[in-house]
Formats: C-alpha cells, structure tokens, sequence
C-alpha cells in the first residue's frame, strides 16, 4: 500500500468523523440543556458519577483491544486471512471472560448503591436503573462489537460511523423530545439508551460481515490461540496499567468532586467537561483514524520516512490543538452564559486548568500513535506513577481547595508523565533519536505559539461585535479561529520543516 493511498485512507476516516463528532457534539450540547432544564442538576450530576463508575469496571478489559489492533496491523498488510481470523477469534474468547467478570463485579456493587449515594436525594431506584442501562450498553461491546477493531486496524473507521454512530446520533435527538415531551422523560432516556444500543450493535455487525465476508472464527480453541498469538497477552498486561492510568486520570475527578462538594457542582463540572472532552474527543476521532497508517508506516521500518511523517503529523497537530485552545480559553465563558445562564460559570482559573489539561492531552496524540505503532507499553510503571500522583494530589489538593484543586493534581500528573517521560520514552526506544531534538522541537513550536497568541488578540480586537446569542457568538468564535489559523499557521510554515513537508504533500495529493 503506498504512502498516499494511507493519506488518502486517512484524510476520507478525517472528513467523516469531522461530519459525525461536529453533529454529536451539538447534540450533546442540546440534550445536556434540556436534561438540567426538565430532570435538573442533581439527576444529571448522578448520571455523570454512574458513568465515571462504570469506566473503572471496564477497567477489566485490560487493554486487550489496544493489544489485537496492535497484532493486527502485521496480518492486514499481508492479507494473512488465518490469522485475522485467529486473532478476532481471540479476542471474543478473551472478552466474553472479561464481560463475566464485569457482571460479577457490578452484582456486588450494586449492594453498597445505598451507601455510595446516601447523599442524594433522588430516589435509589434511579441509581439502580441507570446503572444497569449503562452496563448493558456497555456488554454489548464484550459480546458483540468487539470486532470493529478490525475496521479500524483497518482505516475503514469511516464505516464505524457510518453503521453504528448514525444510529447514536438518532437515539439522542429521540431522547431529546421524549424528555420535552414526556411525564417520564428520564425513564424513556433509559430505554432508549439500552433500545438504540442495540440497534447500532446490528448494524455494525452487519457492515462486518460485509466487509470481511471470509470472518468466520477460528478452529483453534481460545488457549490455543493464547498459546499461538503470545504477543497480544504479553502486550495486554503492558497496557493494563496503562489503561488504569487513563481511566483514573479521565473518570476519578467526578468521584472526587462528589466526594468533596456535591453532585450539582459535579454537574457544572460536567458542563464545562463537556465542551472540552467534546472538542477533544472530535479531535481525537480525526486524528486516530491516522493511526493505523502510522502502524502500517512503522511496520515497514523505513526510519527516514517514518521521521518525516511524523515531523508532519507534529506541526499539523500543534496547529490545531493551539488554535482550539486559544479560541476555547476565549469564546467558553460567553457560550456557558448563553448555553447554561451565568449562574453556573466557574471561574476563569478553572478555565485556565481546564484548557491546559487540554492542550496537554491533545498535544500527546501524536507521541501516542507512535508508540502504539512500535508497541512501546512496557513503561508499566509510568501510569502507576501517573495514577498515584492524579489520586493523591487531586484528593489532597481537591481537600483544600475545592474544583480548582482536583484540576491542578490532574495537570501536574499529566504534566510530569504525559508531557515530560513519554515524549523522552518515543525519542530514545522508539525512533532511537537524541532526546535534545525532541526538546528542540518542543520549544520552537511552543515559541511560535506565544508569538502568534500575542498577535492574534490584537487583530480579533478590529473584528470584535458585541455577543449576545448563539450566532453572534458563533460568528466571534469563527472569527477568533480563522484569525488563530491563519497567524499560527503562517509562522509554522515559516519555521518549521513539518510544516512546509506537509504542505507539499497535500499540494501533490490535490494534483494527482
């Protein structure tokens, strides 16, 4: 497969999640107004927490999907029908085991409902039944959709959105009415969740078959598999404690909040979550359908290319990480005021928290890709340390004071790990490279991005108008964007090397 058809793969996987994460997310935006106008904080903070709890029982899955995508990558390139076969096969056997240990877990928490949530004043029978709603979505991907990790390992994640997101995206704008409308809003929302979860696991499962007619199953028993394949075990428990960190780095801090305030500030966390996880999960969904073209680039072993790739990849992405991050850290105290009213504004050293936590865990994707690509987990130690210092200086930090607290123990554990180790752990394991071009690259980059900030306000100072609703917002906030795009991304261009190769590259696609 040539360099260009992987772009071409990439950038089709791009434009359709752009189209399916930009719809989502207004609708996440439309359906979390709704759902505190008619249920209110309280509920809305108590579906929040039940969700944070069921993420670290998927903990359970240890990292097992990461661990098939990664053996995959080797099979699909040579078209080794056996072994994608072998290896779907063995992740539905490890899964299935998974999913059974998940219901056992969930059976004992369910008991101790009564004590987690004795500060709330909703009935327990919602606790019970959000809880086991989320949970059977959840199975559903142990049992049924496990597969479409061949679709991505694949960079067919086009087809993903396309077969299961679209039915997400009707299920929201149903939940939507049906809490407008409907005396039971909320119990009508559960349904609907467990209803629509279904749907979209048919039709996924139906776009497999179609897609890969000859998958079939394996002959081989599971343990023959285990025994056959022993990298996706070796890989699996590297990654368990990297997932561990991930979950407890994105799910603990609702816990915390609950456990230091309440679950209406839980809530107004959550608001504030919502716009920046939403504009970070878009950006992720457009950039991991690149990351099956790094493991492909990476399994042919030519370090040259593979330096420049990723040259490219940096630059592109730290263009629109900065960008987002100045627009959001501009335009989201005047959207939560016209979205949620000003009464459930946090202050603007949240904000700042907020957006640094962002700028961190946006700028780690590229580094991410690459170490996936070269299967680099075996630093098992560093989401330990990761996750011990997330819980100890949130908790203590969050103690003292308040939201503020649990954010800032959040940015100084991705900080130290994330920013700092990982970067050194690619450059020295990965790409074999000294880790002063790393930082090198890191300081011009950052450098610039101060340079074009202060050159921006300036200029959006001749275009300001004054906000007061959604399109006036929208036409400052598209304003703010364009002026960041086109400042950051002309001095980039200038300094930079990844910059000006990636240019290039998109000149000759459009040519050819």
């Amino acid at each position: 497969m040539s360099e260009e058809s992987l772009t071409a793969k990439s950038a089709k996987n791009s434009i359709v999640a752009l189209l399916f994460y930009a719809v989502n997310l207004v609708l996440q935006f439309i359906s979390r107004k709704i759902f505190i106008e008619y249920l209110g904080e309280e509920l809305l903070g108590l579906n929040t927490t039940i969700s944070s709890i069921l993420q670290f029982l998927n903990l359970a899955e240890l990292g097992v999907g990461s661990a098939i995508g990664f053996t995959l990558y080797k099979p699909l390139y040579e078209n080794d029908r056996t072994a994608i076969n072998d290896i779907v096969s063995l992740q539905g056997w490890l899964y299935r085991k998974i999913a059974l240990v998940i219901i056992a877990a969930s059976a004992i928490l369910l008991v101790f409902f009564p004590l987690i949530f004795v500060k709330t004043t909703i009935p327990l029978w919602y606790s019970y039944a959000t809880y086991i709603a989320l949970l059977f979505s959840s199975l559903l991907g142990f049992f049924v959709n496990y597969k479409q990790i061949l679709l991505s390992a694949d960079q067919k994640e086009y087809k993903i959105q396309y077969s299961y997101k679209s039915i997400i995206l009707i299920k929201l704008v149903f939940q939507i009415i049906l809490i407008t409308f409907s005396e039971f809003g909320y119990i009508w929302w559960l349904i609907l969740e467990v209803l629509f979860a279904i749907i979209a696991s048919l039709t996924l499962n139906i776009t497999i078959r179609q897609t890969y007619p000859y998958l079939g199953g394996s002959e081989l028993s599971g343990n023959e598999l285990m025994d056959k394949y022993p990298t996706v075990w070796i890989k699996t428990k590297q990654l368990f404690f990297h997932k561990l960190g991930g979950i407890i780095l994105t799910r603990l801090s609702p816990i915390i909040i609950y456990g230091v305030a309440t679950l209406e500030l839980v809530a107004i966390y959550g608001n504030y979550m919502l716009i920046i996880s939403g504009v970070t999960s878009l950006i992720i969904a457009i950039f991991n359908s690149m990351n099956a073209g790094v493991g492909n680039l990476v399994a042919r072993g030519d370090k040259d290319r593979i330096l420049k790739v990723f040259d490219e990849l940096f630059s592109i992405r730290f263009l629109i990480t900065s960008v987002i991050c100045f627009t959001s850290y501009a335009m989201t105290q005047s959207f939560m005021k016209i979205w949620m009213g000003p009464e459930l504004l946090l202050d603007n050293e949240c904000l700042i928290l907020f957006i640094a936590i962002m700028f961190i865990n946006l700028n780690r994707l590229t580094p991410d890709a690459f170490i996936n690509a070269y299967g680099l987990f075996n630093d098992v130690w560093s989401p330990i340390v990761e996750s011990i210092l997330n819980l100890t200086l949130s908790v203590t930090l969050g103690s003292i004071w308040g939201i503020k607290g649990v954010l800032l123990g959040v940015l100084i554990s991705l900080f130290l790990v994330i920013f700092c180790w990982k970067q050194y752990f690619l450059f020295r394991r990965g790409f074999k490279e000294d880790i002063f071009k790393c930082l090198l690259l890191y300081i011009k980059h950052i450098s610039i991005a101060a340079l074009a900030y202060i050159i921006i306000s300036p200029i959006y100072n001749i275009f300001t108008f004054q906000i007061n609703g959604l399109l006036s917002w929208g036409l400052s906030a598209l304003t703010y964007a364009s002026i960041s795009v086109m400042v950051l991304g002309l001095l980039l261009l200038i300094f930079t090397s990844g910059m000006k190769s990636f240019v290039k590259r998109m000149i000759n696609i459009l040519k050819a």
